[in-house]
């Protein structure tokens, strides 16, 4: 040692480099993540039987459940029954599903959708503005901010506290920058939506592309859960798609992955606005299927819900329809899948969430049986949960942001 060395004591502990620091941060929130994500999932579930699921040790699981515990986020269920003779029985924690929410967002082509949803990402309130002023986006954004401001009061009257909103929409949506880049049908172009929203509402906002966080949505709480890789194909005004492996969404520079619109599909007749004839989402989206079935006298509205009444009712044109675009969303599926190769393919699409022959005109066209073919989890509420489940994987992810998160004065919107 130099002699102008200062010695080392007990005190005085050696510093830790700021490598190492960030190192050991980012194992505590995936392991926090993991605790809270196994509680999600098996809830409720014994302390040791999560150490088990996460490979983490009973001291470490204790310590992040006492964290999860002081955030609200989990409390102790009722423990079960005593038997005979037995010691003392564990005691299982739950997730607390009633004591926060967050707020969803959704911007479609007819209307907006905004929504709170509760930690197991249920619907808990929601309502639609139609777009009949326009699609401006600051007219858009301002009238969704109004809206929610009401949802959020109504659930702090109920004593539910808002972490924060998430907002998704089709297109070209750049989660980093919390902008809609580009969305050709509402004619938006660079729209800051996560400050624009912020500044109103007064609390974090997240923004994705809506297929993408559809995937997030499947994995945490729908019918593809626990899948090691999933292809997500949105089939509505918008056509995209995304892809995930390994818990993880791709989403490339700019998050650009899943630009699928104008993927050149066989068998399609429909032309498209860049010139080409059989683009993807010209012969798909629900535009030309209403279009279609005004055409056939099967309806008179753009709504293609419609169309899937028709259907119920015995309209054997309705049928028709939506059999003859199911088998085409399958082909477009089957092209996804021979390059991605995914465990599971998910579809969001009007036909196949609500009618079964269209689900297996669909899996007849996808024609893989190595691959799991399967329709939203969420038919009657998929584009609140897509707004939501933004926010909800934030959460999901790292659950510890909460402890160092500043509150935040939500502004009233009018």
């Amino acid at each position: 040692m130099s002699p102008s060395a200062a010695p080392l004591s007990l005190s005085d502990p050696p510093a830790v480099p700021a490598a190492h620091r960030a190192a050991d941060g980012a194992r505590r929130r995936t392991s926090a993540s993991a605790v809270l994500r196994s509680v999600l999932e098996h809830g409720p579930v014994a302390r040791s039987t999560i150490a088990r699921l996460t490979g983490l040790s009973p001291a470490s699981v204790t310590d992040h459940c006492a964290r999860l515990d002081t955030l609200g986020l989990i409390h102790e269920a009722a423990a079960p029954p005593r038997s005979k003779g037995a010691g003392r029985p564990h005691v299982p924690i739950d997730l607390d599903a009633d004591r926060f929410v967050v707020g969803g967002v959704h911007v479609a082509v007819p209307y907006t959708s905004v929504a709170l949803l509760d930690l197991r990402g249920r619907v808990v309130a929601e309502r639609r503005l139609g777009h009949d002023e326009g699609t401006e986006p600051e007219r858009v954004l301002v009238n969704a901010a109004g809206a929610l401001g009401v949802l959020l009061g109504e659930a702090d009257a109920d004593g539910r506290t808002t972490l924060g909103v998430g907002v998704a929409a089709g297109g070209w949506v750049d989660r980093d920058s919390g902008t809609i880049v580009e969305h050709a049908l509402l004619g938006w172009r660079d729209v800051a939506v996560r400050d624009t929203l912020r500044e109103r509402i007064g609390l974090p906002v997240q923004v994705d592309g809506h297929a993408r966080a559809l995937v997030n949505a499947e994995r945490l709480f729908g019918r593809a859960r626990g899948s090691r890789s999933m292809l997500h194909l949105f089939v509505g005004n918008v056509v995209d798609a995304a892809f995930a492996t390994h818990d993880e969404v791709h989403h490339g520079p700019r998050s650009q992955a899943g630009a699928i619109a104008h993927l050149p599909l066989a068998g399609a007749t429909e032309p498209c606005e860049c010139g080409q004839v059989g683009c993807l989402q010209a012969e798909l989206s629900e535009r030309t299927l209403c279009r279609r079935a005004r055409e056939q006298q099967v309806i008179h509205t753009a709504n293609p819900i419609h169309v899937v009444r028709a259907a119920a009712d015995g309209d054997p044109v309705a049928v028709r329809l939506l059999v003859e675009r199911a088998r085409m969303v399958g082909r477009a599926a089957r092209l996804l899948l021979d390059v991605l190769n995914p465990e599971t393919v998910v579809v969001t699409e009007v036909g196949v969430m609500h009618r079964q022959d269209c689900l297996t005109a669909l899996r007849e066209a996808v024609g893989r049986r190595d691959a799991l073919v399967v329709p939203s989890s969420f038919p009657g509420s998929v584009l609140a949960v897509a707004g939501g489940s933004v926010a909800l994987d934030v959460l999901f992810r790292d659950p510890l942001s909460m402890l160092n998160r500043p509150t935040e004065k939500r502004v009233e919107s009018n």
